[in-house]
């Protein structure tokens, strides 16, 4: 059975180079997702999403590894769509303001049925807290620039600045929602390696 690896499939959408910025159109794609708000280092219902949203990736893909058709595939990482109400305070990095939707991005053979099936599963084996905040959704992001960033998230300040300033270089403005993709397992690597995707999609 071979496993397939749907970020290198996609991967102009989820491997910008480091250190430069690049334009890539976005499809439309499919998500588990959780709204949540506030410092994610303190806010009480961020560990509770991502926890959720995994369980649920992971029962779905065994599902298919185990069913008829007999699928095998990688989870994908979480991402983050983050904004806030005043914006200023996004970009002062005052974080106490900030709302978020943590997902992860699901194969374009999982349907609804599939995601309602696995989750009355989990909720049988485990069900965790924010099982039931966790809904199946497209997101249509469009027009991006992104690029690679590289090192702890409290560094992202200017990798970010950049990334805005290009936008504004090429005559454009921001629109939707600033986003970040998380390649690295931050249990793991050391903060100076973390890789994070940072993508912001363009007026058109």
């Amino acid at each position: 059975m071979q496993k397939i690896d749907f970020k290198k499939q996609l991967k102009h959408l989820y491997q910008p180079p480091v250190g430069q910025i690049v334009e890539v159109d976005v499809p439309e794609l499919s998500y588990l997702m959780i709204d949540g708000a506030g410092d994610p280092n303190t806010s009480p219902g961020y560990a509770p999403a991502v926890e959720a949203l995994y369980g649920l990736s992971y029962t779905l893909k065994f599902m298919l590894k185990k069913g008829p058709q007999a699928i095998d595939y990688a989870v994908m990482p979480l991402e983050g769509l983050w904004w806030a109400d005043d914006m200023a305070s996004f970009t002062t990095l005052d974080k106490s303001n900030w709302k978020w939707t943590l997902m992860i991005m699901q194969p374009p053979f999982i349907s609804a049925a599939l995601v309602e099936e696995a989750s009355a599963a989990l909720k049988k084996k485990k069900n965790p807290a924010a099982l039931v905040e966790v809904r199946f959704a497209a997101l249509n992001e469009g027009k991006v620039a992104q690029t690679m960033h590289i090192g702890p998230f409290s560094e992202e300040g200017p990798t970010i600045e950049r990334l805005h300033q290009f936008i504004a270089d090429g005559g454009r403005q921001r629109s939707g929602k600033h986003h970040e993709i998380y390649l690295s397992d931050i249990r793991r690597a050391d903060p100076k390696n973390w890789k994070t995707v940072i993508r912001h999609p363009i007026a058109e």
